[in-house]
């Protein structure tokens, strides 16, 4: 079943010790959408501004994904500029956030893609989000990203959105500050009362913990010699995981499982390369050989 991701498209500079690259195609509903596609139909929900390269839309469009209800603002598009710094990989130092056509963005979504039944909301304000919520009819499975921007300035807005999701996806930094439980554990259970039914909490090179009513498990991450830029890692794990989810149309411990691994998959090879170098070039059988070798990695 298809799969509409709302979040944003941007460009990105990006400073990591491995070097710098400009103009980056980057945001979250880029890093999903690149990831997902290779699972399922991405419908992508975003604005962007005048001065978006062209060649950027020529690529999301020949990777499959629709673009029926990406908007052209009157503005500037959405910039991010970030430093990583050799210390610690995991975290990004914001050096500069242009918002441009972010500012008064009002989600508009296609008449035709309202009964998409699966619907990711990837890191954007809490109030957008909910905006898009609004305007979908009845979907199957919603999944929810966020930070700590919005937990810090717009709690309330995320808090009465939690109430509406059925996953959270959420670092775990983000997941400390947002229940005040340093345990990941008891952070999950905090986040689980808050009313998403599936919690994933990602813990960078350390791999990520899932719990939920019925089950609970801890994957490591696959074991990366270098990395390069680990920009929308948590994006295209989201992307994994929800667009195997969609495909597969159940939601039992297998496949809780499997999506999981998936999202492992994808982000694994996405801090291998700037912004999109890497996944943007992977074919399904690329990711199924890298899903076998870390399957055999946790296997006893």
């Amino acid at each position: 079943m298809s799969l509409l991701v709302l979040g944003t498209v941007a460009l990105d500079n990006v400073k990591t010790p491995n070097g710098a690259r400009r103009d980056l195609l980057g945001g979250s509903a880029t890093h999903f959408a690149m990831s997902a596609r290779l699972f399922t139909q991405v419908n992508l929900v975003a604005v962007i501004g005048r001065d978006f390269p062209r060649k950027h839309i020529h690529l999301l469009k020949a990777k499959g994904v629709n673009l029926a209800s990406l908007r052209l603002g009157e503005g500037k598009s959405f910039r991010w500029e970030g430093e990583y710094k050799k210390e610690d990989l995991n975290a990004a130092l914001t050096l500069a956030t242009e918002l441009g056509v972010l500012v008064g963005f009002i989600p508009e979504v296609a008449a035709h893609q309202r009964m998409i039944p699966n619907v990711f909301l990837a890191n954007i304000d809490p109030d957008i989000q909910w905006g898009l919520l609004e305007k979908m009819r009845k979907p199957r499975l919603v999944g929810l990203d966020s930070m700590n921007l919005w937990i810090n300035h717009k709690k309330g807005s995320l808090l009465r959105l939690m109430k509406r999701v059925d996953l959270f996806v959420a670092n775990d930094g983000e997941a400390r500050m947002l229940t005040g439980e340093h345990n990941l554990i008891r952070a999950a259970f905090a986040i689980r009362r808050l009313g998403p039914k599936l919690v994933v909490i990602k813990k960078g090179e350390h791999g990520v913990f899932f719990l939920s009513d019925r089950c609970r498990f801890a994957f490591p991450a696959y074991p990366v010699e270098e990395v390069v830029d680990p920009t929308g890692a948590g994006d295209t794990f989201a992307g994994g995981l929800m667009g195997y989810l969609s495909s597969v149309g159940t939601l039992n411990e297998k496949s809780l499982k499997k999506a999981v691994l998936y999202g492992t998959t994808m982000a694994s090879f996405n801090v291998q390369g700037f912004g999109l170098e890497k996944t943007s070039r992977l074919t399904r059988p690329v990711v199924e050989k890298r899903m076998r070798e870390l399957m055999e990695f946790i296997s006893i």
